[in-house]
């Protein structure tokens, strides 16, 4: 009872230290809410409001219809330019497509030449180089078959795919960027609290006031787990309800309550990181260096941005040892698919272990960096 009542006290005065620090508590307000609502509506689900110059060697009718079926909120007015001046736009960044209707396209339609009709992207938008091309495309094909037509009919595929998207029917973004984003917060903020208040406390003095009371490593340790633990846990809940269900109405297929123990679970190996890389780095600035080493591959090879199965075998392997690579398992299966603790308890127990090597690992490095400060 001694050592819990002492890790209590120990947390408790971690709270308050960081209640005073207003820095901190801007970066947790905002990476739990603003942060959130921004990275799952920032990016467009589609195609919106592309810059797009046409140059008209044909001067027809049917070059008129396809200048004319481009239009908001796909693409912005076409303007029409001259072939010499598309090089010039493109390099000045003004357009995102250049489409060139080459002379006597008409003509050559009529007379069933296939003409060619030459489109510039420039491919440093990705967001929208990557959709405006199959856009475009289409909009190209279906102009010219009306006109030869007379109408946008076409003959049925010999084969019918019935498509039908599981756990996102719209295909909406945001459903995806809102839920990777509190996956990725909880992991970053976890370790960046529990780091920052041991190179605080080195910083300030207060570590040396702890070495001469009755308190051993392991308290002072598990102490800054649970306390820092509770502070993103707590932020993670309330974006979860109030953020995800509430302001984005992103439905939430599977359990609330099971996805916030695991991030629990997720937070103990994670707040260990954050005691080791804290036990590692000397300052403030050396501690961000390392935690940009430390949370880019964390984050980009989990599994969250690119599926673990594309990436090559040796990091598949590497990554079997991070514990983000099941904590992103376990969330998408709970939040997006439903998924109850018969399914995701092979990854509840990995976390389990890796956070149990972790916070080893860590606690020996503290030991020794209060022994030799003692």
């Amino acid at each position: 009872m001694e050592h819990a009542f002492n890790i209590y006290r120990l947390g408790i005065k971690e709270l308050r230290s960081l209640w005073r620090d207003p820095m901190m508590l801007l970066l947790i307000v905002y990476a739990f809410s603003l942060g959130i609502y921004v990275s799952a509506t920032g990016t467009p689900e589609t195609l919106h409001r592309a810059p797009i110059a046409i140059v008209d060697e044909d001067q027809s009718p049917l070059s008129n219809r396809i200048i004319s079926a481009f239009y908001p909120p796909h693409f912005t007015k076409p303007s029409l330019i001259q072939l010499s001046e598309v090089d010039a736009a493109l390099d000045a960044g003004r357009y995102t497509f250049s489409l060139d209707i080459p002379p006597d396209f008409q003509r050559d339609v009529l007379a069933g030449r296939q003409p060619a009709v030459q489109l510039n992207v420039d491919a440093t938008r990705m967001s929208q180089a990557f959709s405006g091309g199959a856009y475009i495309q289409q909009i190209l094909q279906g102009e010219v078959s009306e006109f030869m037509q007379g109408t946008r009919a076409s003959v049925a595929p010999p084969v019918d795919l019935a498509l039908r998207a599981r756990f996102n029917p719209t295909l909406a973004q945001s459903w995806f960027g809102a839920v990777m984003e509190i996956i990725n917060n909880v992991t970053m903020l976890s370790i960046v609290l529990t780091g920052a208040a041991l190179i605080r406390e080195r910083e300030h003095g207060t570590i040396e006031h702890l070495l001469v009371m009755p308190v051993t490593p392991f308290e002072i340790m598990a102490s800054k787990v649970w306390s820092m633990g509770l502070v993103v846990l707590a932020a993670c809940a309330f974006a979860v309800t109030i953020v995800i269900q509430g302001v984005l109405q992103v439905p939430i297929e599977g359990s609330v309550l099971l996805f916030l123990l695991g991030a629990g679970l997720h937070l103990f190996a994670t707040t260990s990181i954050g005691i080791f890389l804290g036990t590692v780095a000397r300052s403030m600035p050396q501690f961000g260096m390392l935690l940009m080493l430390i949370l880019l591959p964390l984050q980009m090879l989990s599994g969250g941005s690119t599926p673990s199965e594309s990436m090559p075998e040796f990091v598949q392997t590497i990554m079997l040892a991070a514990p983000t690579t099941y904590f992103v398992k376990m969330a998408q299966a709970v939040l997006y698919r439903g998924a109850g603790l018969d399914v995701v308890w092979p990854q509840f127990l990995a976390i389990g272990v890796i956070g149990a090597v972790f916070f080893a690992v860590a606690l020996s490095r503290f030991r020794k960096t209060i022994g030799a400060m003692a």
